[in-house]
């Protein structure tokens, strides 16, 4: 089975923890997930323009982008978690770095926002079940 990164925007922390707890009890051996744990839950509902303006924000973020970087690097498939369509700023680049890496990349929904990204999209998979399918 292969191991799988997700990538996604902050204010789908509950939602993509929830994913990668399912991938896991469905035995996926390796899901690298976004690490959001030391983010304020007030910070992962705002606008990444919001939270560009803390101080704190901004001395953190290249760490943090860096480090699932890697994880992206590491994994063999990344997956976009794109409730309703939505790609920020820093998903958008991730997308980029698996595409340029030759990872296969599935996504939650369609993007209808800006289609450059969609056509990255090797396939729509909407459950962990399914993702796990793809996985063996």
């Amino acid at each position: 089975m292969k191991s799988v990164v997700i990538c996604s925007s902050q204010r789908f922390k509950k939602e993509v923890d929830d994913f990668a707890k399912k991938l896991e009890k469905l035995g996926v051996p390796l899901v690298l997930a976004p690490d959001f744990r030391y983010r304020p839950a007030k910070d992962a509902a705002a606008p990444e323009s919001v939270r560009l303006k803390s101080a704190s924000y901004r001395k953190g973020l290249e760490g943090l982008v860096r480090a699932h970087l890697h994880r992206i690097q590491k994994a063999d498939v990344c997956f976009i978690y794109n409730k309703k369509g939505y790609v920020g700023y820093n998903t958008t680049l991730e997308l980029g770095a698996a595409a340029i890496l030759g990872k296969l990349i599935f996504a939650l929904e369609e993007d209808t926002h800006e289609p450059c990204r969609h056509i990255l999209f090797d396939k729509i998979i909407k459950t962990p079940e399914d993702l796990a399918r793809y996985l063996v």
